[in-house]
């Protein structure tokens, strides 16, 4: 196969400075296609039989970017560091002690050194003012000990090319939920963050019902038994906790004026997002064995502790035949065929991977989870004539995902023939899971009869640098951000530069059309409604059994209620989560309109500068 040259001095770049192998023995990677041997060279070490026929059959997926392996993969496989391929990790539940939390600390400390991004619950730490009762003092709540995260990454990302990434998450019912979603509203806290408030089904329905909602803590947390000091108890299934334990109410306020200090913090300041942790939780695959309440850091994955996951997105251009045609079409069966190596290439590096920490190794073999998903959806539709808004680029979207999805299951259902299930899987528990019940009958009775490979197949992430790498294609269903725009980007010295960029289709339709007007399909993030944006989203949530990262751009202008309405939109279209970046002067981003010099007109993925998959 002719291999696809790079076509804009950016993606050169970020081969170069990124995923460019240089070792000491003269070993280095000469050319990107040198890269792809590598890597294609180290998974296939992994089969026990026809290593060489599984090296070209890698090689080839991934010599033309229709696959694009995880940042981590592509960077580190087969050069010998001892180095993670896992680009999301959760870490463990935080024990609620001094000791404990510099534990995990240093935990997260070590996964991030080796280029992990990490989720963090603190919804385990003890409320601001409560007290400290093993010393005698006060406890100073989760959000100071975050700070001190915060430090921890800052230090790390002195020392590193790549930037690393937080999420911290914390329950609607925890006590200090207020100063959570306030955490970020002075210029240059929590800087290293992305913040997400676990939202409930129950908290919800007291939105709509306008009742009160009680903040709670556990009473073995707050260091007294059940009758102590007096006071209401309930039953609550804690984070870091196996089954419900009763907690104390220590306040109840509207659920109203709740969400709508949520909603006002996210107004202005573009965070926190919310999880509708309880749909995560029903739609999980393991949900038999594990319990989900943090992600990584864009949340496509929720994972349970030390949860850990691959990444890597088919590239949707690479499908389009005749583009730009009346006959443009996209070849489902070479995308298909494709999905088949990718599963089997990501199933491998969780055998050949290096983990930071042991919990994370043992969690990894006992799941295989992987997140297979799409990018350069936005390109494919302008080369296919299709505008992102209307209906018929749904159903195209939705029909490429389901070939991705069920052609995924059918490679892992093979896979555990040949190879065997996952450790955790069950079949009988499996099976009644709500998204294996969505299945088609097929591969429901093939995961019956042989089981599964894999706990979790799809996942579609931003696809942050990989998608530049890959010549610029949009970055996983987002629109494209704009034809022509500005990024920024962090070189190898630590310091940032803004880029020139061209989107890929622009560059197409250039390249066969040469200076014709563009046709109305070529659309641009912000020329689509939000409402646009959230359907795309819903539209693919069915078919994708982890979670789906994207950004809703809004105007600065836009107006407070509407962008309200949206989260409740996105509740009840059935999504996992919500992502929504209005540009104000409170917020920053990675990316910005050409013609602007003001301030970034909004993020890749969140509002931190972070390697995608």
């Amino acid at each position: 196969m002719t291999p696809t040259p790079f076509e804009t001095d950016i993606s050169r770049m970020i081969w170069d400075s990124r995923y460019r192998y240089r070792g000491e023995d003269g070993a280095d990677d000469r050319t990107i296609q040198d890269s792809w041997r590598r890597v294609a060279r180290a998974v296939a070490g992994v089969e026990a039989q026809e290593q060489t026929r599984w090296e070209q059959r890698f090689f080839d997926l991934l010599d033309d970017f229709s696959f694009l392996p995880g940042g981590r993969i592509l960077a580190g496989a087969g050069t010998g560091f001892d180095v993670t391929l896992f680009n999301c990790f959760v870490m463990g539940a935080i024990e609620d002690s001094m000791a404990g939390i510099f534990d995990a600390l240093k935990e997260g400390a070590l996964t991030m050194q080796q280029g992990g991004g990490v989720g963090y619950d603190f919804s385990t730490l003890r409320p601001a003012g409560t007290p400290a009762w093993r010393v005698g003092g006060v406890a100073s709540g989760p959000v100071s000990f975050m700070r001190i995260w915060d430090g921890m990454c800052q230090t790390l990302l002195s020392t590193a090319t790549r930037r690393g990434a937080m999420m911290a998450t914390l329950r609607c019912d925890h006590p200090d939920i207020a100063a959570f979603i306030d955490a970020k509203r002075e210029p240059g806290a929590l800087t290293n963050f992305n913040l997400s408030v676990l939202v409930s089904d129950a908290f919800m329905r007291a939105v709509a019902e306008d009742t009160d909602w009680p903040l709670v803590f556990p009473v073995e947390g707050l260091g007294g038994s059940e009758s102590a000091a007096g006071g209401e108890i309930v039953a609550r299934k804690w984070s870091g906790r196996a089954s419900a334990v009763p907690c104390r109410v220590l306040h109840r306020l509207r659920a109203r004026d709740l969400w709508q200090r949520i909603m006002r913090a996210n107004y202005e300041t573009s965070e926190p997002g919310v999880l509708f942790i309880d749909r995560i939780n029903r739609e999980n695959n393991l949900g038999y064995r594990e319990h989900i309440s943090a992600t990584n850091p864009c949340g496509e994955i929720p994972l349970p502790p030390y949860g850990a996951c691959n990444l890597g997105s088919l590239n949707l251009t690479r499908f389009v035949r005749q583009p730009f045609s009346a006959t443009a079409w996209v070849d489902l069966d070479a995308l298909a065929a494709a999905v088949g190596d990718a599963v089997r290439l990501l199933d491998n590096v969780t055998d050949l991977s290096h983990f930071p920490l042991r919990q994370q190794r043992e969690r990894a073999l006992a799941s295989r989870r992987i997140g297979l998903g799409v990018t350069g959806l936005a390109d494919a539709l302008i080369m296919l004539g299709l505008h992102y808004s209307s209906e018929a680029a749904r159903e195209l979207a939705v029909r490429a995902m389901q070939t991705v999805t069920y052609s995924a299951y059918r490679s892992s259902i093979a896979l555990a023939a040949e190879k065997g299930s996952y450790p955790l899987f069950d079949r009988d528990a499996c099976l009644e899971r709500p998204f294996i019940k969505r299945l088609p009958e097929d591969l429901r009775a093939g995961i019956a009869a042989q089981g599964l490979r894999n706990s979790h197949l799809t996942a579609i992430a931003p696809t942050g640098t990989i998608s530049l790498l890959a010549n610029n294609v949009a970055s996983g269903i987002e629109p494209v951000f704009d034809f022509e725009y500005r990024r920024r980007i962090r070189g190898p010295e630590g310091l940032y530069s803004w880029y020139e960029l061209q989107d890929y289709g622009v560059r197409q339709w250039r390249q066969i059309h040469g200076k014709r007007p563009l046709p109305e399909y070529f659309v641009s993030a912000h020329a689509l409604s939000p409402e646009d944006h959230l359907a795309m989203q819903a539209a693919l949530q069915p078919l994708v059994d982890n979670a789906i990262s994207k950004t809703i751009n809004l105007p600065s202008d836009y107006d407070f209620e509407a962008m309200r309405s949206l989260y409740q939109a996105a509740y009840r279209a059935g999504l996992k989560g919500c992502t929504i970046f209005r540009s104000n002067p409170n917020t920053d981003g990675v990316l910005q309109e050409s013609d602007s010099r003001e301030r970034p007109a909004g993020p890749h993925c969140c509002g931190l500068d972070r390697e995608g998959s």
